[in-house]
């Protein structure tokens, strides 16, 4: 008996003490106060590279896919952006077409191939990455196939020919664009795979070297007339997504054009990316909202924080929480996971066949993985007082537990009191990143009200609470 009060004692001193040293910022969640649903975090590995991987030794090669979709081990990415090609070939870099040769006319059937190289490996990697719980695949083309648009070729822009001011000599080619992207649909579900959602446009407010082309807002709508009853018709599951503009207020601009062409309603996603303008204000849409890719061109960097550049983990840290707290997607993708690019395009640099280096910005996406937040979780209220350089978000999951997301901006360590969720006498678990610390799993003192936590300067910590 006198063994167990001591302990008691001693456990109730603890949190005596820990009370009185969390003399600093409040954190209130709010499990009442409940805003969009989650679908997760993503990435793409379009332009072969799913070829990159595919190609390293075994070791390597599940070492990479589970930093990227594990979720007891990586990052739980539970979205996969597959590329849909356009090209007439596939030398590395270029994705190629399911129809790359030109039918007599717009009105003969599309000369078909089977997917090249099983889509480029991307078959294979989807497997991969549904094996170990993505939960979404999405599948997004460039552009349509050369012969389809106003430019002969399917790089350097251009129109689809039969979009509102997109006339062409050999016809309209809306249906035979529609046709083959269904095909592709049904391809993949030959193989086993279930696509979520089907993009027809990429950055359509650029025309760029490679694949690309344009469309503003009613040109879409021209286009959804045709793919909507086309893709119903083929009996499959799969929902359209549009538009993927270069930029959040790109995007903006393309959905205001399907509003107002009375189109919305044939979309089942809206997606938009954050190169040109990073996301910000919220759309004016019922639909599911995905940022769908983004990242950096400078030199690669490993850091977590060094001098506050764009593509350290913390800044990404950041624009996710943002993307989540601000701009209410349900989903936020990066470009690639894993390739042999020397600049910041991946969260993972692959060297050859025997190299896997991960940088800081994977870590900043696993706060925010399905190792924490699970599928169907809902993001809650969450407000801090009493420090300007604390942000913080928070999710409730299904079965009860609630995933805290606290960043510290600032110069200084806080002393973090939460409140609001339900926490044991004792401890709760929590995970921290910075620049010595990659998910790193830690203790978080608890008086059966409040959680007592510290955040060191430049860092990032996920408090799990609940059942």
């Amino acid at each position: 008996m006198v063994n167990h009060l001591t302990t008691l004692s001693v456990a109730l001193a603890a949190i005596a003490q820990a009370a009185a040293q969390a003399s600093g910022p409040s954190v209130q969640i709010n499990t009442n106060q409940k805003f969009q649903t989650y679908d997760g975090i993503g990435v793409a590995e379009a332009f072969q590279r799913s070829l990159v991987l595919h190609e390293l030794d075994p070791e390597y090669q599940n070492l990479a896919l589970d930093y990227l979709f594990s979720n007891t081990n990586g990052a739980g990415f539970t979205i996969l952006r597959n590329g849909l090609g356009s090209s007439p070939d596939d030398p590395f870099d270029l994705m190629k077409s399911i129809a790359p040769i030109a039918p007599a006319s717009n009105s003969s059937q599309l000369n078909y191939i089977p997917l090249p190289r099983d889509d480029e490996y991307q078959v294979w990697l989807s497997h991969q990455a549904i094996a170990r719980g993505v939960k979404y695949i999405y599948a997004d083309a460039w552009s349509a196939d050369g012969y389809m648009k106003t430019t002969g070729t399917d790089t350097n822009g251009g129109y689809i020919c039969g979009v509102t001011n997109a006339t062409c000599a050999t016809g309209d080619w809306r249906q035979s664009y529609a046709n083959k992207l269904v095909k592709y649909l049904l391809d993949y579900q030959a193989q086993g795979i279930n696509i979520d959602y089907l993009g027809f446009l990429n950055e359509p407010d650029l025309s760029t070297a490679y694949a690309s082309m344009q469309s503003s807002g009613q040109q879409a709508a021209d286009f959804l007339d045709i793919l909507y009853p086309t893709l119903q018709q083929s009996g499959l599951k799969t929902q359209i997504a549009c538009c993927d503009g270069s930029g959040w207020e790109q995007n903006r601009a393309r959905l205001t054009g399907i509003q107002q062409a009375g189109r919305e309603n044939l979309l089942g996603l809206v997606t938009a990316h954050g190169y040109s303008s990073a996301p910000g204000a919220p759309f004016a849409t019922t639909k599911k909202v995905w940022e769908t890719e983004w990242s950096t061109f400078d030199p690669i960097n490993y850091d977590w924080y060094a001098t506050g550049s764009q593509s350290e983990g913390l800044t990404w840290a950041n624009h996710i929480q943002q993307a989540f707290a601000v701009s209410n997607v349900t989903g936020f993708l990066y470009w690639w996971g894993a390739a042999n690019a020397t600049d910041n395009e991946s969260l993972l640099f692959v060297n050859g066949t025997d190299e896997v280096r991960v940088t800081k910005r994977l870590w900043a996406h696993a706060h925010f993985g399905s190792r924490f937040i699970r599928q169907g979780a809902t993001r809650i209220g969450a407000a801090v007082t009493g420090d300007s350089t604390l942000d913080v978000t928070a999710f409730s999951n299904t079965d009860g537990t609630v995933a805290v997301q606290l960043i510290n901006n600032g110069n200084e360590t806080e002393e973090v009191t939460v409140s609001g969720v339900t926490v044991p006498i004792g401890v709760v678990q929590t995970f921290l990143t910075n620049q010595a610390n990659n998910l790193t799993e830690g203790y978080a003192k608890t008086d059966g009200t409040h959680a007592f936590a510290l955040i060191p300067a430049k860092s990032m910590l996920s408090i799990i609470a609940g059942n």
